[in-house]
């Protein structure tokens, strides 16, 4: 008689492991191959648009005018008149910051609570600023805030002041074009983040007895994190590198950043400093956005749970 081997279902369930474990394995590498396929443009994007040009700046930075290495553009940095620029400029970007969220925050909630059809009605005139030239828009704020411009006009006819301001060519008339420039940066993610808070909670909140302005700060308010801590790094980060504005509505008055990269390349012939400038702006930057992202959460900043 012939002798017949019976394979038992626990058998040929144990066989048939180590080849599933073997397909998913060979399925696993894989798809991470297929993501990191996926990933190689952006990363090589990265490193033409942003790491190279850091790189360049750096490198530049390391030699003074006879080409020799030295840290003479570092130690440049901390003469009174690039202290000046640093203050000036993360002055100047706190206050506008700040006026933009007094002025955004509520505008971001008047258009969230609005019907969508009037809402987007509205938001055509927030987003105006994007399709208009950054130098037009400020050439329309030195005729706005000009001497015999149309607000001191105003303000005179209403008998509100006997003289006119000095609106431009001063920090005043900076901080009021940047606001303006800066406004939709904080606002568009504000919107969102607040269209996608659903009502049911305050309603909740007020069904616990609480009361309408407690139910803002204690309910609302903290869902909206996110769009407002996006906004206000976006803002105060582009801020600090603002050049166009500045330079006409501060009239040469106002020392950023920016326009003394400009005047050590320009004027003075000394790329090196300008480099050595960037570089440092580029690390202080790094320094606000980890001490930003620490205070609110990363993950709450990018929407994050």
């Amino acid at each position: 008689m012939r002798n017949v081997s019976v394979q038992m279902p626990g058998e040929a369930l144990q066989s048939a492991l180590p080849e599933n474990q073997t397909a998913l394995a060979r399925g696993l590498v894989f798809e991470q191959l297929r993501l990191g396929a996926l990933l190689v443009p952006a990363l090589v994007l990265v490193l033409v648009v942003l790491v190279a040009p850091i790189a360049w700046l750096a490198w530049q930075s390391a030699f003074d005018l006879s080409g020799a290495l030295s840290f003479e553009n570092y130690a440049r940095l901390a003469t009174p008149v690039y202290r000046n620029a640093f203050f000036s400029t993360f002055q100047m970007s706190a206050l506008v910051t700040v006026l933009v969220l007094l002025l955004g925050y509520p505008l971001a909630y008047m258009l969230s609570q609005l019907p969508a059809r009037v809402a987007s009605a509205c938001m055509v005139f927030v987003v105006l600023p994007f399709w208009t030239s950054t130098l037009v828009r400020t050439y329309a704020w030195m005729v706005l805030l000009q001497r015999t411009g149309l607000v001191n006009t105003w303000l005179i006819n209403l008998h509100l002041i006997d003289h006119p301001l000095q609106l431009v060519n001063n920090f005043t008339g900076t901080a009021i074009g940047m606001t303006h420039v800066m406004l939709p940066c904080l606002v568009l993610p504000l919107y969102s983040a607040m269209k996608a808070v659903d009502p049911v909670y305050m309603r909740a909140a007020a069904n616990c007895g609480a009361t309408p302005v407690q139910a803002f700060w204690q309910a609302y308010f903290p869902m909206t994190l996110p769009g407002l801590s996006a906004g206000v790094v976006l803002v105060f980060v582009l801020c600090l590198g603002f050049y166009v504005t500045p330079a006409l509505l501060g009239g040469g008055r106002i020392n950023m950043l920016s326009m003394q990269i400009q005047n050590d390349v320009a004027m003075s012939g000394n790329p090196g400093a300008a480099s050595a400038l960037g570089v440092v702006l580029v690390i202080l930057t790094m320094i606000v956005l980890a001490a930003i992202g620490r205070l609110f959460g990363l993950e709450r900043m990018y929407g994050g749970k």
